[in-house]
Formats: C-alpha cells, structure tokens, sequence
C-alpha cells in the first residue's frame, strides 16, 4: 500500500486514542462529547440502520454530482463558444451560487416532493458552480498557435473541442469534480434536513431532538468516511485517466 495510506491511517488511530482518553482523563460527560468507544458501541447497536441512511445520502450525492458534471461541461462549452450567452451564464451562475442553498430547498421541496429529487437538485444546485468555472478555464487554456495550427488544418469546431480543448481542459475539470463531489455531499444533507426521509442528514436531526449526542457524532464520522471517499475516488480516477499530466508525473 501507498505510503500516503499509512500516513493516514497513523494519524487517524492515532487521533481517535487522544480522543479516548482525553474524554476519559478529564471525565467529560457523554451527552457533550462521547468517546470513540461509545460511538463505535452506537454503531454495533444499529449497523443496518447507519448502513441503509449513509447508502441513501450517497445515492443523492452521486446522482445531484452526475448531473452537475454533465450540465457544468455544456454550461462550460457554451460560455467559451457563444459569446453572447458568457456574460448572462455567468451573471446567473454567480447569483444562483450566492444565493444560501438553506434558503432554497424548502422550494425544491414545494416543487419536487419531499422525495429523493428534491434532495438531488439541492446537491446539483451546489455542485454546478465549480465545474462550470474550471471547466470553461481550461477550455480557454489552449495556446493560441495550437488552435491557428488546427485551423489552417481545416479542423472543425466539433474536431478542436473534442481533440485539443477537452484535453487541455481535463486537469481543470478533475480539480473542478473534487471540488464539486464535496459540495454534492453538503447539498445531500441539506436536502435531507429539510425535505426528511432516509439519508445521514436526517438521521442527525432525529438524533438532535433526542438529545442523542453519540448519534449525532455517528453520523458525523460517516459523513466524514464517505466524503474523504469520494474525494480519492476522483484523485484515483484522474491519475488513472490523465497520467501524462506534470501532477501525476511529479506524484
């Protein structure tokens, strides 16, 4: 295994002791901060429960990233080919992105349902800003040579998009997707606090009205685990799919 593995997981086990027994030395009561202990014994309790809620969050997340990664291209394409529609895209992505996602999903809710695609468009709403930004950067990173050359070549629009633009723009794009996979999983969990059902962010709040604080952290530790996932799952992918890059090389 990779050295960055064990790096992590040193550090990981590592904290959870100082956790353990700093709670333990300075008796710090359960319901302000549990130990580890505790909260690996909530886990033991409710196994399928946590595993059924952290699969729900993640099918939200995944889904509301898939299609802000398929509508932040073509948003990005269209921004760096129509001149007319750069400043009107731009002006709403940047007003949509200012606007708190909090405030927005109770509308997702009123239009949608309280269902799943409710959930979905608050993740999407989220995840869209960063991929449509560093996607329409590296679209635009090309040299200006490299396109006179390809013009002189009768290259058409479509053969310079997909044979020089995209491929100058994939380290972009993949710093776009870490980005935006993280903020599809903040946008699943506010989805959840609001519209309720199944998921991570749900279970939070039903652990809050308790008073049921190693619930909470629970949770919280989950979120952390498939957050962290997510993110090496998109650094994996892009060393495997763009290895040629400076970055990979120099890793």
């Amino acid at each position: 295994m990779s050295r960055r593995f064990w790096t992590v997981l040193i550090v990981v086990v590592a904290g959870l002791l100082i956790w353990q027994l700093s709670v333990r030395y300075f008796g710090v009561q359960q319901f302000l901060l549990p130990a580890p202990s505790d909260i690996g014994a909530e886990y033991a309790k409710r196994p399928l429960v946590y595993a059924r809620n952290m699969m729900g969050t993640l099918e939200t997340t995944l889904l509301g990233f898939a299609l802000a990664l398929v509508g932040g291209v073509l948003l990005a394409v269209l921004i760096v080919h129509v001149k007319l529609l750069e400043d009107a895209l731009y002006t709403i992505l940047v007003a949509l992105n200012s606007l708190p996602k909090v405030a927005l999903a109770p509308l997702f809710v009123i239009w949608l349902g309280p269902d799943i695609k409710s959930k979905v468009s608050v993740a999407f709403t989220i995840a869209i800003f960063p991929i449509v930004i560093d996607t329409a950067l590296g679209l635009r990173s090309v040299e200006p040579e490299v396109l006179n050359m390809a013009k002189v070549m009768r290259a058409s629009q479509w053969e310079i998009l997909r044979r020089i633009r995209f491929q100058h723009a994939l380290p972009s794009l993949f710093a776009g997707m870490k980005v935006a996979v993280s903020l599809a999983l903040v946008g699943a969990i506010v989805g959840e606090f609001v519209a309720g059902g199944t998921g991570l962010g749900s279970a939070i709040l039903a652990a809050q009205g308790a008073f049921d604080t190693p619930q909470v952290f629970a949770c919280i530790l989950l979120l952390g685990f498939v957050g962290t996932a997510l993110f090496y799952a998109m650094d994996a992918l892009e060393r495997w799919l763009i290895p040629w890059h400076s970055s990979q090389r120099a890793s």
